[in-house]
């Protein structure tokens, strides 16, 4: 599942190596765009993953996809004994492992280039699994939900932030119009890799939201499986928690 959808359509590569490159090519200006791009919703929504979070009183946690950082600096101020941010980009983990140390959060937050579809850790190693802005950028996303059920604990929490098509029609208009024709264009005034933020758009639209998500969720063998928000209408982005795992094996 979505995976027709790439960064490089005249590539030859799968992609989970497209989007490795990708990253890998923004990486020194992510943190900027995203700040533009989003008006600065996104840390707004990811301080919500930080009170859900913090509410579990977590010991161990993985955040998947961690790009630079953000949100496992911001999980740093839990009181979880470790926290392991994982990534397919270099790029991204370097300016990751530069906020880290600037944050003197070296001793707690550990950074692993990991591919998000085939983890390294034993079953049941976490108490939280988080994952902002990175499920639609898997190859497989059953795959990828299937490790991260795997290295949950079976009382543990999974929290999934993600951008999702609103359900309004005069706000999904807004956000149709903006997100495939204005947000590429500002990206490129700023990145030098034009295809990835197209890239970027597509994936956002054409990503499963709702209550599709939810029933994936359940699916890969979540229960409890709830989305959270504080809007009328389904937002531009999508928070999902779950507790506990259908098989209790840990």
């Amino acid at each position: 599942m979505n995976a027709k959808i790439t960064p490089y359509l005249d590539s030859t590569e799968g992609k989970s190596k497209q989007v490795e490159h990708m990253f890998d090519t923004i990486s020194e200006k992510y943190d900027l765009l995203n700040n533009i791009i989003t008006f600065r919703m996104d840390k707004s929504w990811r301080r919500k993953v930080f009170k859900i979070v913090s509410e579990c009183h977590p010991r161990h946690i993985l955040d998947v996809a961690t790009g630079t950082g953000d949100m496992a600096i911001l999980l740093g101020r839990t009181q979880a004994e470790n926290i392991i941010g994982v990534d397919i980009s270099k790029g991204m983990l370097k300016i990751a492992n530069e906020k880290i140390s600037a944050n003197k959060l070296d001793g707690r937050i550990h950074t692993e280039v990991q591919h998000a579809e085939s983890l390294s850790f034993a079953d049941c190693s976490f108490d939280i699994v988080n994952i902002s802005y990175g499920v639609r950028n898997f190859e497989n996303l059953e795959k990828g939900l299937g490790e991260m059920y795997r290295v949950m604990q079976s009382d543990g929490t999974i929290v999934i932030l993600e951008t999702s098509v609103p359900s309004n029609k005069l706000i999904k208009f807004g956000y149709l119009l903006y997100t495939e024709h204005l947000m590429p264009r500002i990206a490129r005034i700023f990145s030098k890799d034009k295809n990835a933020y197209a890239y970027l758009s597509k994936s956002a639209i054409n990503f499963p939201s709702g209550d599709k998500f939810l029933k994936i969720l359940e699916e890969s063998g979540f229960v409890k499986v709830k989305a959270i928000h504080n809007f009328l209408v389904q937002p531009p982005f999508m928070l999902v928690k779950s507790n506990n795992k259908k098989l209790a094996s840990c």
